[in-house]
């Protein structure tokens, strides 16, 4: 017989916290991509948008995934691909960022 003890409560906690600094991340994300050049730019103002987008829908994904193991409602579907796609979610909030960032240095 095999005593699990605090370990799924332990994982749960895990991925509601992944799940709380993707939100955060997303977040900022979005309101960097939104404060960028200033009104009537025109281009910008839609690159801005799309990228806010972007975020909101990676973020959306990611959050099913975490949100399924957090509350114990068994595996997420494509069990193993949750930590991937969680992982690539992570990445690319990464690379938006440092990208809105520089965009707002320069």
């Amino acid at each position: 017989m095999r005593d699990p003890g605090l370990q799924p409560e332990r994982t749960r906690l895990a991925w509601r916290r992944t799940a709380l600094a993707l939100t955060v991340i997303m977040v900022l994300t979005v309101r960097l991509a939104l404060t960028g050049p200033p009104a009537g730019a025109g281009a910008g103002e839609t690159l801005g948008a799309l990228v806010a987008g972007a975020a909101v829908l990676g973020w959306g994904a990611a959050l099913t995934v975490c949100w399924r193991r957090a509350t114990g409602a068994g595996p997420a579907p494509g069990y193993g691909r949750s930590l991937p796609l969680v992982a690539l979610a992570t990445v690319g909030f990464a690379l938006l960022g440092t990208l809105l960032a520089a965009r707002g240095l320069g």
